[in-house]
């Protein structure tokens, strides 16, 4: 009976003791500091879109079998233009201010100076707009599948929009599927861009540098330069502290984060070290100075356009109440032949010309 006793309290001692450490267990003590850090940037793709490159594989072809193939691909993308379901058609419908055009697809490209009549120098930055292709149109009226459906208020229409043709060969079928009724091939690049229902375009419409005008702001969206993580020096602008008199191994720190009594603690959207750029920005209210209607190169002004060098950006028109467009633009774009033909390069009126003098003498009387 002794050792009965004993055994059932070496029992009930066993189970107490794994009621305490389950208590006591690690996710209960742990402190789930990284739900307040900011998530990392992730590739969100819209529902359209599927896998778009697959696994190249050797199929050991000669080369003349490999250009048969791709004439049979570059006539039956061509082909599928006539059957397509239904174009989207323009009407001689006039430009209002508040209609919203589509946007463009561009690679940002370098900086170049220019100087204006007054002496001033201007600092710019070149975007060459890519070979763009008008691949779907959305009306309002479509509804992509999604969790929650809140109530929209003005629906916008939506084209969507590809540059730089490449090898259908290089993409999976899913993703050629996308290009099947708009006759082009299979872009590497695809961005939507949302408008009024009047400033659709038909499928295939090309899109030009010409779509803007000289004077006219624009909006740009880009990604900016991934620094990795980086110091309140750095990411913030911080002074830092002095470089002797006292100061060690705190001379690039940020210093206090938190003061005392009730507010002893680190408030949401301090300052603080972390992980910088990689992140979408747009840059508003940048003004066009120039364009090259041969290259399709738009002369916009500014420096911190968001991206690297070869980096692609997205150009609309500004949204900005007082920089929006005040006199007519082509709409719902610029079509070849709509117009006169186009000079070469395009200035704007403040521009100074170097073909023309800088200083001019009055005849002497």
């Amino acid at each position: 009976m002794a050792l009965v006793n004993v055994a059932t309290k070496t029992c009930c001692n066993i189970r107490i003791l794994e009621e305490k450490l389950r208590t006591l267990s690690l996710t209960a003590l742990t402190i789930k500091r990284e739900k307040h850090l900011n998530a990392r940037p992730r590739l969100r793709n819209p529902t359209w879109f599927t896998q778009k490159t697959r696994a190249p594989t050797n199929e050991e072809m000669t080369s003349e079998n490999q250009e048969f193939l791709k004439e049979i691909v570059q006539d039956k993308m061509t082909e599928s233009a006539a059957h397509a379901k239904e174009i989207v058609t323009t009407s001689n419908i006039p430009w209002d201010p508040k209609m919203q055009r589509a946007g463009v697809i561009a690679r940002k490209i370098g900086i170049y100076p220019l100087w204006l009549k007054n002496g001033k120098k201007v600092s710019t930055t070149l975007l060459q707009v890519l070979d763009n292709h008008v691949v779907k149109y959305y009306s309002p009226d479509y509804e992509p599948p999604k969790q929650l459906r809140p109530k929209v208020y003005n629906r916008k229409a939506c084209l969507l929009i590809g540059a730089e043709v490449a090898d259908p060969s290089l993409f999976t079928k899913d993703y050629c599927g996308i290009f099947k009724n708009s006759g082009v091939l299979p872009t590497k690049f695809l961005a939507r861009f949302f408008i009024s229902p009047d400033a659709a375009l038909p499928l295939g419409t090309t899109i030009t540098a010409q779509h803007f005008q000289v004077g006219n702001y624009v909006d740009i969206r880009g990604k900016t330069i991934d620094r990795g993580f980086q110091g309140v020096m750095k990411r913030h602008g911080f002074k830092g502290m002095p470089a002797s008199h006292g100061v060690t191994k705190t001379h690039r720190r940020g210093g206090n984060i938190g003061g005392g009594g009730e507010k002893g603690r680190v408030w949401p959207g301090t300052k603080m070290p972390g992980h910088m750029g990689n992140r979408f920005r747009i840059a508003r209210g940048l003004k066009i100075w120039r364009i090259n209607t041969k290259y399709n190169v738009l002369w916009v002004s500014g420096q911190a356009i968001p991206g690297e060098t070869n980096s692609l950006v997205y150009v609309f028109d500004s949204k900005l109440p007082l920089r929006k467009p005040t006199s007519a633009l082509p709409f719902p774009t610029y079509f070849e032949g709509q117009n006169e033909e186009a000079p070469e390069d395009i200035f704007d009126e403040e521009v100074h010309l170097f073909s023309e003098p800088t200083i001019v003498f009055d005849e002497k009387k």
